[in-house]
């Protein structure tokens, strides 16, 4: 891989940042979130499973809505688009039959099919055994859409703050989310920064980074 490439990530990196206020006078182009959207759905999944939807919204009256339920934030109401990351429940289960259609999208003898499957059902009996363990585990991996989301965004020199402070039960409420279904996990307001970005702090490379020969 060439330095050129590396540094063109890194710069991305660097240009992130969890973004206070955005400038409503400037909207996300359909070509960029397209882009962007791409990154959260091509993202990668324990069993291939893909346990979320992403609800993309731009309905300035709905966010207002929202504003108040996720701590009055102002990148709610200000962002240029509004993501709302849910996490499955009801689809990861076996006995939906979804976790069956997955694997079937392989090309595989129904006895490779039956083993992935029956490893799939033993290996998360108890994590699937309710709602509630049922959205630790797949909450967990929208975070990594999410942050696929936002590196491809700091790409476009496009800003995001991922925002876990919100009224779960509220939300899903006023979404009318069938929460045997979908729960909320995360919110990632996309759009452009109004103040200069703050300086990034992060720790030394040395003391997070450990090589174990």
């Amino acid at each position: 891989m060439t330095n050129q490439i590396k540094e063109t990530f890194l710069k991305a990196m660097d240009f992130r940042h969890a973004c206070k206020e955005f400038d409503t006078s400037k909207k996300i182009s359909k070509e960029d979130i397209d882009f962007i959207m791409q990154t959260a759905r091509k993202s990668p999944s324990s069993f291939g499973m893909e346990p979320w939807k992403f609800l993309v919204i731009t309905n300035e009256q709905l966010k207002e809505e929202l504003r108040p339920l996720c701590w009055n934030q102002i990148q709610i109401t200000s962002c240029s688009h509004l993501v709302v990351v849910l996490s499955a429940i009801d689809a990861v289960k076996v006995e939906s039959g979804i976790p069956l259609k997955r694997f079937a999208r392989r090309d595989m003898p129904e006895e490779k099919l039956d083993f992935y499957l029956d490893l799939y059902a033993s290996h998360l009996r108890d994590t699937l055994n309710t709602n509630e363990n049922t959205y630790a585990w797949t909450s967990k991996q929208t975070y990594i859409a999410l942050g696929n989301m936002m590196n491809a965004a700091a790409f476009l020199e496009i800003d995001s703050c991922p925002i876990e402070g919100f009224e779960k039960q509220k939300v899903e409420e006023l979404l009318k989310l069938d929460t045997n279904k979908f729960q909320v996990s995360v919110i990632l307001p996309l759009g452009y920064r109004k103040n200069n970005q703050s300086e990034q702090l992060r720790l030394p490379f040395e003391d997070v980074i450990e090589f174990i020969d």
